[in-house]
């Protein structure tokens, strides 16, 4: 056992060194206020330390402190998240601050079991900022460090059926003390040395201590992926819809899909119908206008984490009636100047630059 945990030190101080000696100069490295570290991770789930490194200095900007954010309407929010995508991210931020301002007197909690509780904020994040913010001895199982620990100890079970047994091995490798070092320098070392493809294992601090190093002709086959279903692909037609001047737009629902973000009207082709015969069914159906569908603007594709979506994009013209969308979706007419104050998801936002741009 004293091996054992002779091993576990050195593993550990050898990884702590090379964070110090490594590390990227990051700006939510640069603080300890647990309210942009919090707004940190949920940035950086799902996107890139490149990509997010705008946003975060933008999101800080207009909403420096808890309580400006917890005060902040969701519109301005998504604005400023508009291109980052998984909206959902922005509305449980949101979510959450409001409740830590009125239940924790606008001070973020810094132990996990009291952060889990809050709506909004889910295992990953409260393991996060405990640790980092307030170096709770708690692991930090992100992407990253899945992968540094399927192959330092050879797990061959894929991470998605087997969170738990990677949540035990990561606490088991925690020093004591250390969390916030300790769990940085493993997302670091699975960011820039222990990567999906082609890993620099002579690179690596801990390749000593790897089972996959020594044992393995190719590491970089952990950890096991699971089959990937086939995704499913869908033809979206949407109207610009002119009328008086201005545009017609729509407010998707709070919750669900790029809730709280507006687009142009529409919906998914159906078997046996042109996109235009689709586009006035749709609108028909969801409107409750006429309208006439004039040329084919615009066509876009997309991915999303669980379908693609080819965009098709028309100019209409209304014809008659007036829109009345079902309970609760907020609508409006909007002059084309004036369409940049709305945010809107990313297909969408490329058919109306390409919009404000033929209009110059």
């Amino acid at each position: 056992m004293r091996v054992e945990t002779k091993k576990k030190s050195v593993f550990s101080e050898r990884l702590i060194k090379w964070y110090d000696q490594n590390k990227r100069e990051l700006p939510w490295r640069k603080t300890q206020d647990p309210y942009k570290i919090w707004v940190s991770e949920i940035m950086l789930q799902q996107t890139q330390v490149e990509t997010v490194l705008p946003y975060y200095k933008r999101f800080l900007r207009a909403f420096p402190s808890l309580k400006t954010l917890a005060n902040a309407e969701l519109s301005l929010i998504l604005k400023i998240w508009e291109g980052m995508g998984y909206y959902a991210r922005a509305r449980n931020l949101l979510k959450a601050a409001q409740i830590i301002a009125k239940k924790h007197q606008g001070k973020i909690p810094g132990r996990y079991d009291e952060l889990i509780k809050i709506p909004g904020i889910g295992p990953y994040t409260a393991a996060a900022v405990a640790s980092i913010a307030f170096n709770e001895n708690v692991p930090v199982v992100d992407g990253n460090v899945a992968r540094v620990l399927s192959r330092v100890l050879r797990i061959e079970e894929p991470l998605i059926k087997n969170k738990n047994k990677f949540a035990n091995a990561a606490k088991k490798l925690l020093p004591q003390g250390q969390a916030n070092d300790f769990n940085q320098a493993m997302m670091e070392l699975g960011a820039l040395i222990c990567t999906p493809q082609s890993p620099k294992c002579a690179k690596c601090p801990v390749s000593s201590f790897c089972k996959a190093y020594q044992e393995i002709a190719d590491p970089s086959v952990l950890p096991t992926k699971t089959p990937k279903k086939e995704t499913p692909h869908y033809d979206v037609v949407v109207g610009i819809i002119w009328h008086r001047g201005r545009i017609f737009i729509d407010q998707r629902p709070e919750n669900g899909l790029l809730g709280g973000l507006w687009e142009f009207p529409g919906g998914k082709q159906e078997d046996g119908e042109t996109l235009e015969e689709c586009l006035e069914r749709e609108i028909r159906e969801e409107l409750a206008i006429r309208i006439k569908v004039k040329k084919h603007f615009l066509t876009v594709k997309h991915a999303y984490t669980h379908l693609k979506i080819t965009l098709h994009s028309f100019q209409c013209k209304l014809l008659q009636g007036k829109p009345t969308p079902k309970k609760g979706i907020d609508w409006k007419w909007v002059y084309p100047q004036e369409m940049t104050e709305y945010a809107f998801p990313k297909a969408n936002k490329r058919i109306l630059e390409a919009l404000l741009e033929s209009l110059r």
